[in-house]
C-alpha cells in the first residue's frame, strides 16, 4: 500500500470523534509503510491538519453484494400481447402466473392452456422482453377470450391477471385495451366479463353493467351453430302438471252380488308457479343477484368496443 504525501512537512492528529480529511497535491512524494519498520509521526494537538479528497483523485467502488436490488418495471411501450399456443415455451411460465392467483393443480392448468387455438377459446399473454438478450420473454399477464352463444360478434373475457409484483402500474389496463384491439381487428365488437372485486377498475375502463351470457367452451366449424344451442342451453320451466280426465265407467256386474263402488277421484295438483317480477331487477354498482359457483356474489358488465 501506498501513501501520497506532499513534501512540506506536515503533522497528523488521529481523532476517534472526527475523521480526517486528506488534500492531495501536485507535487507529491511517495512514502511506502513496511509492516516491519514503521516510522513515528509527531502528533501535535494544536494542529490538526485537514485531508480532503478531489472527486477526480479518488474513486468509490461498492461491494455487488451489499449493493441494494433494483426491479425494473417493463416499459409499457415494449409490451406485446400473443397468443399461449404460439409460444408453447412459456407454458409454464403462464401457468404458474395464473396459480399464483388461483391454485389449482398444474396438471390441469397446463391442460387448459394447451386447448387455446385461434378458433377459440383463445389464451392471450402480455409479454415483456427479457434485459437479457438470450433469455425468455417476461409474462406479465393473461387473459382468455371465449365466443359467446347466439352472440357472433361478442366474446366472453375470462381469467385476467398481471403478476402481483407488477400491479398497480398500468399492466392492468394495458392487457385490457390490448385485448380490445385484439378483438376489433378480427370482427368483434362487444366484449363480456365477470368480476368479484375489481368493479371499479372495469367501470373506469368503459364497461357497464349487463346481462348474463354463454361462453362456448369449444367452437369447430364441422358443428352447426343450432347442434350447440342444445347444451349450453338452461331447461325450460315445466308446465303445471294435471291430471289427466279419466272416465269413470261402470264397473261390470258379477255374475252374483252388488255392483263395485267406483274409485276414489285423483288429488288435485298442488303445485304452484310462483309470481312473474314486475319488470327486470334494478341494476346497482353495490348489489347483484348473480353468484358464481362458489356462491360469491359477481357482477356481469359488458363494452361496446
Amino acid at each position: 500500500m501506498e501513501l501520497i504525501l506532499s513534501t512540506s512537512p506536515a503533522e497528523l492528529t488521529l481523532d476517534p470523534t472526527c475523521q480526517p480529511e486528506l488534500t492531495l497535491k501536485s507535487s507529491l512524494t511517495k512514502l511506502t509503510l513496511d509492516p516491519t519498520c514503521q516510522r513515528e509521526l509527531p502528533l501535535d494537538s494544536t494542529c490538526h491538519p485537514k485531508m480532503t479528497f478531489s472527486p477526480s483523485a479518488a474513486e468509490l467502488t461498492l461491494d455487488p453484494e451489499h449493493q441494494p436490488e433494483k426491479t425494473l418495471a417493463p416499459s409499457l411501450a415494449e409490451l406485446t400481447l400473443e397468443p399461449v399456443h404460439r409460444r408453447p415455451e412459456l407454458l409454464d411460465a403462464c401457468a404458474d402466473l395464473i396459480n399464483d392467483e388461483w391454485p389449482r393443480s398444474r396438471a390441469s392448468r397446463l391442460h387448459s392452456l394447451g386447448q387455446s387455438s385461434d378458433a377459440f377459446p383463445l389464451c392471450l399473454m402480455l409479454l415483456s422482453p427479457n434485459p437479457t438478450p438470450e433469455a425468455a420473454p417476461i409474462v406479465v399477464g393473461h387473459a382468455r377470450l371465449s365466443r359467446v352463444l347466439n352472440q357472433p360478434q361478442s366474446l366472453l373475457v375470462e381469467t385476467v391477471v398481471v403478476a402481483r409484483a407488477l400491479r398497480g402500474r398500468g399492466f392492468g389496463r394495458c392487457l385490457m385495451e390490448g385485448l380490445e384491439v385484439f378483438a376489433r381487428a378480427r370482427g368483434f365488437r362487444k366484449l363480456h366479463l365477470t368480476t368479484h372485486d375489481q368493479l371499479h377498475f372495469y367501470t373506469h375502463l368503459g364497461y357497464q353493467l349487463g346481462e348474463p351470457v354463454q361462453g362456448l367452451v369449444f367452437t369447430s366449424r364441422q358443428l352447426p351453430a343450432t347442434l350447440l344451442n342444445f347444451f349450453p342451453m338452461a331447461l325450460s320451466p315445466r308446465l303445471p302438471w294435471k291430471a289427466p280426465n279419466l272416465t269413470v265407467q261402470a264397473a261390470p256386474r258379477g255374475p252374483k252380488g252388488p255392483p263395485l263402488p267406483p274409485p276414489p277421484p285423483l288429488p288435485e295438483c298442488l303445485t304452484t308457479s310462483p309470481p312473474a317480477p314486475s319488470g327486470p331487477p334494478p341494476k346497482s354498482l353495490l348489489e347483484t343477484q348473480y353468484q358464481n359457483m362458489r356462491g360469491c356474489p359477481i357482477f356481469w358488465m359488458e363494452k361496446d368496443i
